[in-house]
């Protein structure tokens, strides 16, 4: 069909007969950020009006030219030759201009029949965030797969355990590994609860008050893939909170990748030297030729603040609105599609460090101290019966002596040197006590560093992937 050749008006200009102010065009503008939801737009327009077909408000021709204009569009987009112009305020307006362009001003005109922008955006931005929280899903089980495979593979290194960043007790480097998978499992399980949130559908509500043709709305939402409804109008439109909650998973997310990047960044300076990261994920000195950085380790530090501030950001923008639409709410896309790209790349950058790395086990077992054992001390004399606290006291007073005697650890006291302390010290103390992979294995309850406990970690893991 022909195009028509009368210039494409505004979804909203009829009450209007001045123009608009240049710089409030551009303000008002979110096309240059909203056209990533393009394939979302065509997919709801597609659904709609079939649902409109159904109410026999369009004839099968008028159907057929619809979505046959929309597998236009959409291979437009998909091959990067559509046609931006200056008046395309959103990726909606873009598209039904678009249409109109390539079937005809008087059938493009129908597909927004009893449909608002207000439904229509909140429509495209639930199907848009519900994919790109799939993908996510997809590629954090892969990293949580490197953590898992490499705490199988990587079960014999032991290295220190820390509180307030000093030594405290030998554990197993995959005990490490797995302490931050346990929390990305978390990430995971909220993950998947909040698609099922995300997935309902506002199609079908208007502007605010609902359908004035009766719209088969559950039709609607399961032909889009949604799993059910939002089932008031109002709050259909308006609603943010799986904007919120998005940006408030990755935050956390965030925080937990930041955590993990911030103990590999220590780890991998000279003072501790436990593990050497790629040169694909490094960068050196603009000076000093010797320096190796963990760049990629800080800027996964450093970009989580980026997703904690755009949620500050929108959640400020939220708290005050009256119901139920208001063009405040345009300030959501910025934030959510900087944090949906931020959180995806993190992770495969993250999945990049974790699988190329290299760990020193050499250097993390030369860290082990004597001093760390003092616990596995106090442990040897429960077991004989003394009660802990006692015990407590009397390791501590072992510790004491070995630096009044400038030793270089408690291991090299000799037995009557400890039984000075305290007289229930035996012949086997040495080798029960002074035993970093004994001291481990004894931690052998659920959650414990022992190889046990440290493979039905892995097997839980597995499991949930």
């Amino acid at each position: 069909m022909a195009t028509d050749k009368k210039d494409f008006k505004s979804l909203w200009g009829g009450r209007f007969t001045g123009g608009m102010d240049p710089l409030m065009a551009l303000y008002n503008a979110s096309f240059p950020y909203d056209k990533k939801m393009y394939a979302a737009d065509l997919e709801g327009t597609k659904v709609y009006t079939a649902g409109l077909h159904k109410l026999g408000l369009l004839n099968d021709y008028e159907l057929s030219e619809i979505h046959r204009g929309l597998g236009v569009i959409l291979k437009e987009w998909e091959s990067n030759s559509f046609e931006e112009k200056q008046d395309d305020e959103d990726i909606h307006t873009a598209n039904e201009r678009r249409l109109g362009e390539i079937i005809g001003r008087e059938i493009a005109g129908k597909v927004h029949t009893g449909r608002s922008r207000n439904d229509q955006v909140a429509t495209d931005m639930r199907i848009y965030v519900r994919e790109q929280l799939i993908e996510i899903k997809k590629i954090l089980k892969e990293l949580l797969s490197v953590f898992v495979s490499r705490a199988e593979v990587e079960i014999d290194v032991l290295m220190p355990g820390y509180t307030h960043l000093q030594r405290a007790q030998p554990i197993r480097w995959s005990h490490w590994l797995l302490s931050y998978a346990t929390y990305l499992v978390s990430d995971l399980q909220r993950l998947e609860q909040l698609i099922d949130r995300v997935n309902l559908s506002p199609l079908g509500c208007g502007a605010l008050a609902g359908h004035p043709y009766g719209i088969d709305r559950e039709y609607l939402a399961s032909e889009l893939g949604f799993n059910g409804l939002v089932t008031n109008s109002l709050t259909a439109v308006s609603d943010r909170d799986f904007v919120v909650e998005t940006m408030f998973w990755g935050s956390l997310f965030m925080n937990h990748l930041s955590r993990f990047s911030e103990d590999m960044i220590i780890y991998s300076t000279a003072e501790f030297g436990f593990i050497d990261l790629a040169d694909a994920y490094s960068t050196g000195s603009s000076l000093m030729p010797q320096k190796k950085n963990p760049d990629s380790l800080e800027l996964l530090r450093g970009k989580s603040g980026r997703v904690f501030g755009g949620l500050a950001g929108f959640m400020m923008t939220l708290k005050s609105l009256p119901s139920t639409y208001d063009k405040d709410l345009q300030e959501d896309k910025e934030p959510l599609f900087d944090a949906l790209t931020t959180v995806s790349h993190s992770i495969l950058i993250a999945t990049g460090v974790l699988s190329t790395l290299k760990v020193n086990a050499d250097k993390m077992l030369a860290a082990l101290t004597p001093d760390m054992l003092a616990t596995d001390l106090a442990d040897y004399l429960v077991r004989k019966g003394v009660p802990f606290r006692e015990t407590h006291h009397i390791s501590g007073a072992v510790v004491r002596l070995a630096e009044v005697m400038a030793v270089r650890g408690i291991d090299k006291l000799s037995l009557e040197e400890l039984q000075s302390v305290d007289a229930r010290f035996g012949e086997d103390v040495r080798g029960e006590v002074f035993d970093y992979e004994k001291s481990v294995e004894r931690r052998n309850a659920i959650g414990g560093t022992a190889k046990s406990a440290v493979f039905d970690q892995v097997s839980r893991i597995r499991k949930l992937l």
